[in-house]
């Protein structure tokens, strides 16, 4: 992400844009721009060698009028409060536009998760958890993994927080392994819930997904699952996908213009979303420089990896045949590069609705952890695919209602549902 760029600057500047068509209260309009609390603390963790090494985290619980506070926790080298407040205010409309009974937080640790081994890892999420644990909880604030963390870290963190709280309690994370208290199709939810979305709006836009193509941005988690989703259930064509290399430091892409299989390509690369260079070029694949998906011939861009990805700089270079952009990641395009998807007539999936298939079956885990009675995997992403189904049409009615934007009417949707939550909680 471009140093110029704030991420929390960026969504306030999405929320007053609305605020101001909504003509909201100057009071809840003042409430809503900032998190209700925010947590500040040094983890200090016992490395392999002996040493003491401190990391900063942070939490930060938005709103929660709607429910508990949910929100991933973030391992990132380039994380900063701005970016974890950024995302906390996003997991608040993330959750009521699929109407969720949830709130939005977000929590991040300062570092590079692939520098350190899984002992130190452990140590990390551990010590993160005791500086947490009387302000997290099933009740109160439930995180759960994203960038840079993994479901075994989630398994380590419920198991922390168990043992300082005296019982077993599974529902204070969620995006924990099967078997440990976490759900059938939790790891795909997020890639499948954009293509469900994409779906949808080809439908609306009268496209036929068999003769449609993508270009997708990043490869860990979501960006596998979107590309898998997008030959599977649409039977379109991938035709590049985005990476950082370890080794090298640095992003490329990874090409091919037929026979791309996205699951070969997840069958050689790591945990952290690196793909292994030399395989791919084996198999035939091209190795590009970082930028080169986003300047693709597809039909469908699908940007799933950071925040400001779509500027003004490279929105430029988007291909005029591209007729959808489907926000994978969180807050990938900044506002003045959406002026210009404006004028070029490309369908909007905002990230808050396009992506919220993960905090959706988060929400499903947690139900499950308290009813202690597990749902089979078809029926967790059958009920995924009706919420967000439910949701991307509630959006798409309110932006041909008021002739805006998608994603001024996905805040729209959610901004309403959370100040009725606060009128009726007597907060306002």
């Amino acid at each position: 992400m471009s140093a110029s760029i704030n991420p929390f600057e960026m969504a306030q500047f999405q929320f007053d844009k609305v605020a101001d068509q909504l003509k909201l209260d100057p009071s809840v309009r003042d409430y809503l721009r900032w998190p209700m609390r925010e947590f500040h603390f040094r983890i200090p963790v016992r490395m392999d060698d002996g040493s003491m090494k401190n990391f900063q985290g942070y939490r930060v619980q938005h709103n929660d009028s709607r429910g508990p506070c949910k929100g991933g926790l973030r391992f990132h080298p380039a994380e900063t409060v701005d970016s974890v407040r950024a995302l906390a205010t996003w997991m608040t409309w993330k959750c009521a536009v699929v109407d969720i009974p949830l709130g939005g937080s977000k929590g991040g640790v300062i570092v590079d998760p692939s520098t350190l081994s899984n002992g130190e890892k452990e140590r990390l999420v551990r010590g993160w958890v005791q500086q947490m644990w009387k302000n997290i909880g099933p009740r109160l604030d439930v995180p759960a993994p994203d960038v840079g963390t993994t479901p075994q870290m989630m398994g380590w963190m419920m198991d922390e927080y168990s043992k300082l709280a005296g019982e077993y309690t599974p529902g204070v994370i969620t995006g924990k392994p099967v078997g440990g208290g976490g759900s059938l199709g939790r790891t795909e939810a997020t890639g499948y819930g954009v293509i469900y979305t994409v779906r949808e709006a080809m439908q609306h836009l009268g496209m036929d997904g068999k003769k449609s193509r993508a270009a997708i941005q990043g490869f860990g988690n979501v960006a596998q699952y979107s590309a898998i989703a997008f030959r599977e259930m649409l039977g379109g064509e991938v035709v590049c996908v985005s990476y950082w290399d370890r080794d090298d430091r640095q992003s490329y892409t990874v090409s091919k213009e037929k026979d791309f299989d996205p699951v070969f390509l997840q069958s050689i690369t790591d945990q952290y979303g690196s793909i292994n260079k030399q395989k791919a070029k084996d198999a035939g694949y091209a190795i590009e420089d970082a930028g080169a998906w986003i300047s693709k011939d597809v039909d469908v861009l699908i940007p799933a990896a950071l925040e400001g990805q779509i500027n003004i700089e490279t929105v430029q270079s988007i291909s005029s045949r591209v007729k959808i952009i489907a926000e994978g990641a969180n807050g990938p395009t900044t506002p003045d590069a959406d002026e210009v998807i404006k004028a070029k007539g490309i369908f909007m999936i905002p990230d808050f609705l396009c992506n919220s298939g993960g905090v959706t079956v988060s929400y499903f885990e947690s139900v499950q952890n308290d009813m202690n009675y597990y749902w089979p995997k078809q029926e967790v992403l059958q009920k995924e695919d009706h919420i967000l189904t439910s949701a991307f049409h509630a959006v798409l009615e309110m932006s041909l209602n008021e002739k805006v934007y998608m994603r001024d009417a996905a805040y729209m949707v959610a901004i309403a549902r959370v100040v009725k939550a606060m009128q009726l909680r007597g907060w306002i």
